[in-house]
C-alpha cells in the first residue's frame, strides 16, 4: 500500500490561499482527498490549513472559504469559523522588522552554535533574536481554540516551530516533543519573528517555524513513506528581480531543492506545487494582505492543473488519491 505525506510550506494569508487553490484542483480533478494522507507536515501558514484538514474541512471548501463562496452542507468547521471576528493585520514589510533591534543571544544558543555547528543555521538564530512583534497569533486564531479537541489530531500531524531561545526546530506532534495544545502549536508556527509576539508553550517560548525551513519536507525521509505531496508558496522562480521578496524566495526555493532530493535519496518520490510567475504576480509582496485572494485562488487553479496534468505528475497525484480510497 502506498503510504503519503503532504507538506504544507509557510506563505502568510496569501499562502493559505495558494494551499487551497493547489489542493481543491487535485481534489476535483484528480479525486485526492488531502484529509486522507498517512502524514501532514505544516509549517507556519501550512500548520493552519493542515490544522482545518484534519479537522474533516474539505479542499474544495477551503478555497470556496477563502473567497467567501457558499460551502457544502456539512462544513460546520468553517462555519463557526466563518463567525469568529478576526483582527485586521497591518501590512508586512520586512525592511521595516529589520531595523528593529535584536536581543543579545542566549547562552543556550551560543553552546548549540559551538558543539553542534552542522546543525546550526545562522539565518535562523538571527531572526529568532529580533524584537518581539507588536501583533497577537494567538488571537487571530481564536477560532481554532474554540475547535480544539482533547486529543492530538489523527492521522499524523507535525506542526514546525523554532524554539525562541537556541533556534532550533521544534516539531509539535512528533513523538518525543512536549505536549502543546493544537492552538497553540499552530500560533507558535506562525510567530513570524518582529511582526507577531511570540507563543509561550509551558515554560519556553516559539517563533515561526519557516525560519528554519519555509517548508521542512525532509523530516518525513525517514517516516515509511513511499510519496510526498509539496505545495510550498514562498518558491517558486523568483526572475530576475532584486527586492527583499525575491531573496527569500530563492532562499526558499534552495532550502526546498536541498529536502526534495533528500527525500528521494531514501526513496520517497515527490510532486512538488509552487507559484509561478503569473500566481506570484497576484500573491504580490505582502503575505497578510487579504485584498487579492479570490485571483491567487484562480491563477493556482489554472497553473496546479497544468502542471498536474504532466505525466509524470499525474501519475504520482493518481497513486496518491488511490491510496486515500483504501
Amino acid at each position: 500500500m502506498t503510504r503519503v505525506g503532504l507538506v504544507l510550506g509557510a506563505g502568510g494569508v496569501v499562502g493559505q490561499a495558494y494551499h487551497a487553490g493547489v489542493l481543491a484542483v487535485l481534489e476535483h480533478d484528480f479525486g485526492f482527498d488531502p484529509r486522507g494522507v498517512d502524514m501532514i507536515v505544516g509549517t507556519s501558514a501550512g500548520s493552519i490549513t493542515g490544522t482545518l484538514l484534519r479537522l474533516g474541512v474539505r479542499a474544495e471548501d477551503l478555497a470556496a472559504w477563502t473567497v467567501k463562496a457558499p460551502l457544502s452542507g456539512d462544513d460546520d468547521v468553517l462555519r463557526q469559523i466563518a463567525a469568529t471576528p478576526v483582527p485586521e493585520l497591518a501590512p508586512f514589510r520586512p525592511l521595516e522588522l529589520l531595523r528593529r533591534p535584536m536581543r543579545l543571544p542566549a547562552p543556550r544558543m551560543v553552546h548549540r552554535a559551538l558543539t553542534r555547528p552542522w546543525r546550526f543555521r545562522p539565518l535562523a538564530a538571527a531572526m529568532s533574536l529580533m524584537a518581539p512583534g507588536r501583533h497577537d497569533i494567538v488571537e487571530q486564531l481564536a477560532a481554532l481554540r474554540e475547535l480544539e479537541r482533547p486529543q492530538w489530531p489523527e492521522p499524523a500531524l507535525w506542526i514546525c516551530a523554532v524554539h525562541r531561545h537556541d533556534g532550533r526546530r521544534v516539531v509539535f506532534g512528533r513523538p518525543g516533543t512536549p505536549p502543546a495544545p493544537i492552538h497553540l502549536a499552530v500560533a507558535a508556527s506562525c510567530a513570524v519573528p518582529g511582526y507577531f509576539a511570540p507563543v509561550e508553550i509551558g515554560a519556553h517560548t516559539y517563533v515561526d517555524g519557516g525560519v528554519h525551513s519555509p517548508t521542512n519536507a525532509a523530516l518525513l525521509r525517514r517516516c515509511g513513506l513511499d510519496l510526498a505531496v509539496i505545495v510550498a508558496p514562498m518558491s517558486g522562480p523568483a526572475g530576475a528581480r532584486l527586492n527583499v521578496y525575491a531573496a527569500s524566495r530563492r532562499h526558499s526555493a534552495r532550502l526546498l531543492r536541498h529536502e526534495v532530493r533528500a527525500l528521494e535519496a531514501a526513496g520517497v518520490r515527490t510532486a512538488v506545487f509552487t507559484p509561478g510567475p503569473a500566481e506570484q504576480e497576484v500573491m504580490g509582496d505582502d503575505m497578510m494582505s487579504r485584498h487579492r485572494l479570490d485571483e491567487v485562488i484562480q491563477q493556482s487553479f489554472l497553473a496546479t492543473g497544468a502542471h498536474a496534468a504532466q505525466p509524470e505528475v499525474a501519475e504520482l497525484i493518481r497513486a496518491a488519491a488511490a491510496a486515500g480510497r483504501r
